[in-house]
């Protein structure tokens, strides 16, 4: 595969900037923006981000926020190099400066689509508050084991500049700027949702989106600049997910079922795709790496389908379920029947595998998409969930008999949650798994979580015949933390990886 290493005039310049309460459209600095030797940060091509180092850190989002300990979040440095001695531990944490922030999904302020600048440089971690709607920007090159907070962007200055509120997935862009999806207003309403555009030094500009484009809920989005197209996804409306999660809030319009194809970078929403009754919740969504090709996936949590996404002939945007996880009929909870409920899901750089959690069910899979149309499953295994043996929760087979799941215990830990965040290694061969979905959430689905605290496995990847096998040798224990129990959520590496980095 040959990809071309460029930022388009036109992508660094036409991105248009919407004050919440005007509608002029402000150009974007192009300072950043110069096409230039293959310097700046990232890689040239998705293939040769495989190629890259070995990861030796993780930076970890960790979570006090709704668990009863007055203490603040924090960003934890988790050792991942087998060589050394303080291999699986947590070896420095950076606490915010405020509490209750719910420290969520985090992005870089550069990636590889400003590879072609060499005067873009990913320093930054950009950390956004689900619940608080701060956003921490913190150093990680000063000092990659020892993080240090550079920024703090307030929420009274995005509330008054966008009247937006709960950020979630950032994304850096080739202009220097800084893509933030938020889930709704200040009053936790989705309607008031949108995108933040923070410039390069992360000062708030406005609203990416066109006034009057906005999508009818927030959460995840990634954009492919060569089908000139952004597609972002539903979770729901800040104020009845913040709560918990209640079934009758679903069938009250408070959760999303919705695709929003945009034109990019003008800010156009062009298509709605609605995924129907098999598309409830869509969470996480990617495009495969590959810039040229115009197909991906997003993983709708409740009806527990991978649904693909594609162009179609006439230029539009259609979808088809690609994956379906059948609901298990359980004995002992709350419903008849369990959804596998896919909470996150992401695709290999090569774009040869696809692999996604159910965090009900409490098992990680891996599957071929080199025919996107027609993935294979070829691993799974199970590393939690509210089947294990010995839970008072079974699962009843089609002849009537029960079962339960064989979750193994590692370096003598019973294993608590389910699978929920995972990140793979650049090379393909290793997934990282966190457990905590969102601290109201835990604790409805797994209050155990919140009283003995989160966990990171590592999978062992087998990348040619396919298969997952966990490495006993490696467990992150987030409930022996200093200040008590905490929840572990995204994990990020310091040089990239494949859920943030974006090439054009």
């Amino acid at each position: 595969m040959h990809y071309r290493i460029l930022v388009h005039p036109k992508m660094a310049t036409d991105v248009a900037v919407s004050e919440h309460s005007q509608v002029e459209e402000k150009p974007v600095n192009q300072s950043n923006g110069h096409a230039c030797c293959k310097s700046g940060p990232g890689y040239a091509s998705p293939l040769e981000a495989m190629s890259g180092p070995r990861e030796t850190l993780i930076y970890v989002t960790s979570v006090y926020s709704g668990t009863g300990i007055e203490k603040p979040d924090y960003l934890a440095t988790v050792d991942v190099d087998p060589n050394s001695p303080t291999y699986s531990k947590v070896i420095h944490r950076l606490p915010v400066p405020y509490l209750g922030d719910e420290l969520h999904h985090t992005g870089w302020n550069s990636c590889s689509s400003c590879h072609g600048d060499p005067s873009a440089d990913r320093r930054y971690l950009i950390v956004p508050s689900l619940v608080s709607g701060r956003i921490y920007v913190v150093d990680t090159k000063t000092n990659p084991r020892s993080p240090s907070l550079h920024k703090v962007v307030e929420p009274e200055d995005i509330i008054r500049k966008t009247g937006l509120a709960y950020p979630h997935t950032s994304h850096c862009l080739a202009s220097g700027d800084i893509l933030i999806s938020c889930l709704g207003d200040k009053e936790g309403n989705a309607a008031g949702n949108g995108f933040l555009l923070l410039d390069s030094e992360f000062n708030v500009k406005g609203r990416w989106e066109k006034p009057g484009n906005s999508p009818l809920f927030g959460y995840d989005f990634w954009y492919q600049p060569r089908h000139k197209t952004m597609i972002s996804s539903s979770w729901g409306a800040p104020a009845a997910f913040t709560k918990g999660f209640n079934l009758q809030d679903v069938a009250d319009g408070f959760y999303g079922r919705h695709l929003h194809v945009y034109d990019w970078p003008g800010g156009e929403l062009r298509q709605t795709l609605d995924l129907g009754n098999t598309g409830l919740i869509p969470l996480e969504i990617r495009f495969l790496h590959d810039p040229s090709k115009d197909t991906g996936y997003v993983g709708c949590a409740l009806t527990s389908n991978m649904v693909r996404f594609f162009k179609t002939a006439d230029g539009s945007w259609s979808h088809e379920v690609a994956i379906s996880v059948k609901p298990l009929k359980v004995q002992n909870w709350i419903l008849p029947e369990m959804p596998g409920l896919i909470t996150d899901f992401l695709i290999s750089l090569d774009d040869r595998f696809l692999y996604f959690v159910n965090w009900l069910h409490g098992d990680i899979r891996q599957y071929n998409i080199e025919d996107p149309k027609s993935p294979v499953l070829t691993g799974q295994v199970w590393v939690g969930g509210l089947l294990p043996k010995g839970s008072p929760i079974v699962a009843v087979a089609e002849d009537g008999s029960t079962w339960q799941a064989d979750v193994p215990e590692i370096k003598g830990n019973k294993l608590r949650g389910g699978p929920q965040m995972i990140q793979l290694s650049l090379d393909g061969k290793r997934l990282y798994a966190t457990n905590s979905l969102f601290s109201a959430w835990d604790k409805q689905f797994y209050p155990e979580l919140v009283q003995k605290g989160s966990h990171i496995l590592q999978i062992d990847v087998d990348t040619e015949k396919g298969g997952l096998k966990i490495n006993p040798n490696f467990f992150v224990d987030f409930g022996a933390e200093p200040d008590g129990p905490s929840l572990a959520h995204e994990m990020r590496y310091p040089g990239g990886d494949c859920t943030s980095d974006i090439w054009i």
